[in-house]
């Protein structure tokens, strides 16, 4: 009657030595072939008004209402994020390049992955970029 409590432990032990050792993942490089993307999306009042309350859902707890990097969970988090109300944050990164870090993630920052359609990506690039005109 024992063994099977003395095995047990032995076996997850066992078990638990071949599971895939847990790494972070190496910091984000931008394929060349992502930087050279075009933004294939022509922006419409009703997919930009779209676009700005998904913004409004998945990003600006983040990023800020207005895109100033300063939204509610960033002093928690510890972080520190591009102003994308200033022309300057992203005037180095092309579409594609967005279009890639919106898709992927960035850091601690999740990617959208397949979640979102790539039309409403391409859109999220547009309206990013908005924020910096207003």
């Amino acid at each position: 009657m024992l063994k099977p409590l003395f095995a047990l432990p032995t076996l997850l032990l066992l078990v638990s030595s071949f599971q895939q050792p847990t790494t972070t993942p190496p910091a984000s490089v931008i394929p060349a072939e992502a930087a050279r993307m075009v933004n294939p999306v022509k922006p419409t009042p009703e997919s930009q008004a779209h676009i700005k309350k998904v913004y409004g859902y998945d990003c600006a707890m983040c990023h800020g209402e207005s895109g100033n990097g300063k939204g509610d969970l960033v002093a928690d988090m510890k972080l520190s994020l591009k102003d994308y109300t200033d022309p300057a944050a992203l005037k180095d990164l092309t579409d594609g390049q967005i279009f890639y870090i919106i898709k992927n993630g960035k850091g601690q920052m999740p990617g959208e992955g397949d979640r979102a359609k790539p039309d409403d990506m391409w859109n999220m690039v547009i309206y990013v970029r908005s924020l910096a005109k207003k």
